[in-house]
């Protein structure tokens, strides 16, 4: 009965086309880079609050029960610190106060040498240089959470499986590095619960001896295990690549680098060069890609169920995208209400156009489809099912047994 209660269940929702599954990891990295890119482009705080917002509302809406997605609350608490350090910074180098300013305090003012010159520590404090601070770290701590978001919404070891071949010897270098922290945090409970079994009582530093050996213990064992399954999948294997044509792979991802730092000093630089503009970044973009193209060719390797890329990573990475074109272009709207001026003080503008944008983006939560449902929940309801008819409440394994 539990069994055709699942079946018909799943059926439904292969009708109604929200079966759970994973959304491919690179059209949440596209949503979230698209939507670091609208925030980059405004500091009117209520446009940032949006952004946090609609961050908040995906990641709850399409994070997963896995310990990569319990992390997006310690970026909120890096992008508190970020503002917060950011104030203090502007309050202690004041600087850019004007008689028009409001004064909130004076800080006492400590003399600094003639080399240093032009940096003054302390002295007074306006409420516009606070207000500045504040949106600019605000502006900092939502590029913050969007990385955060990428991060707890895609998986990182599915992501692993789009990268270049090139890149994947430093992917799984990441990979790892980023479940150090989650499988740590596991251990340490592991241990507080074994502990708890065994009555024990020991507390502060007394307990740190018990904790601290049994949890280096398990990290020592999951790094062989760790080393084991690496070295039976043949990582690190040098593969056919000769030494010309790594040496040609190093010197042609020397040249793409060098032409991108070009590329972007000349966009950025208004008095450069044409040629350190869209042609440099141009030619250092194509030397990247036949780097990484001709560095593929030393690592083969297979995927097993490939992700697919369906109508909805089509439609969660145009969200994003739409909303960073619709605020790079700036149509339908003054692009001064973005970056609103604090001389003189007023209350912000709320732009339609971009909190439409905004909007569009955090459709990317209703879009997407739910996400998939651990193993261990398709075979429990069969499991159930089986023990009750077998009249015994054990499973066909248990009762040969």
């Amino acid at each position: 009965m539990v069994a055709q209660l699942v079946k018909s269940t799943e059926g439904f929702a292969s009708v109604a086309g929200r079966v759970p599954r994973d959304l491919h990891p690179v059209a949440w990295w596209i949503w979230a880079l698209a939507l670091a890119t609208a925030a980059s482009r405004t500091t009117n705080p209520l446009l940032l609050f949006l952004v946090l917002g609609v961050l908040g509302f995906v990641v709850t809406s399409r994070r997963t029960d896995a310990p990569w997605a319990r992390g997006f609350t310690y970026y909120l608490w890096l992008a508190l610190t970020v503002v917060a350090v950011r104030v203090t910074f502007r309050c202690v180098f004041a600087t850019g106060v004007t008689p028009r300013d409001h004064l909130l305090f004076s800080l006492p003012h400590i003399p600094t040498p003639d080399w240093y010159a032009g940096i003054r520590i302390g002295g007074p404090v306006s409420l516009e240089a606070v207000l500045s601070a504040a949106t600019d770290g605000l502006r900092l701590a939502c590029l913050l959470c969007c990385i955060g978001a990428a991060n707890t919404l895609a998986n990182p070891k599915r992501a692993l499986r789009v990268l270049p071949g090139a890149l994947y010897e430093l992917g799984v270098a990441v990979t790892v590095s980023l479940s150090v922290a989650p499988q740590l945090v596991q251990s340490v409970q592991r241990v507080f619960r074994a502990r708890r079994l065994r009555a024990g009582r020991s507390k502060g530093l007394r307990a740190l001896r018990g904790i601290a050996v049994p949890v280096l213990e398990d990290a020592l064992e999951r790094s062989m295990h760790l080393a084991a399954a690496m070295d039976s999948r043949g990582y690190g294997r040098a593969g056919t690549a000769t030494r010309a044509s790594r040496r040609a792979t190093g010197a042609l991802m020397l040249l793409g680098m060098c032409g991108l730092c070009a590329g972007m000093y000349g966009l950025l630089d208004g008095t450069a060069p044409a040629l350190l503009g869209l042609p440099a970044l141009a030619a250092g973009s194509v030397l990247c890609v036949g780097g990484l193209l001709l560095g593929g060719r030393r690592i083969r390797r297979t995927t097993y169920r490939p992700d697919p890329w369906r109508a909805a990573e089509w439609a969660v990475s145009l969200c994003g995208v739409a909303a960073a074109v619709l605020l790079c272009v700036s149509v339908g709207y003054d692009a001064a209400e973005l970056n609103p001026s604090l001389h003189p003080l007023s209350w912000p503008a709320l732009p339609v156009v971009p909190v439409v944008a905004l909007l569009l983006a955090a459709s990317a939560g209703v879009l997407s489809p739910p996400p998939g449902r651990p193993p261990v929940t398709a075979t429990t309801a069969p499991t159930t099912a089986t023990a009750t008819a077998t009249g015994t409440g054990r499973t066909p394994s248990e009762v040969t047994e």
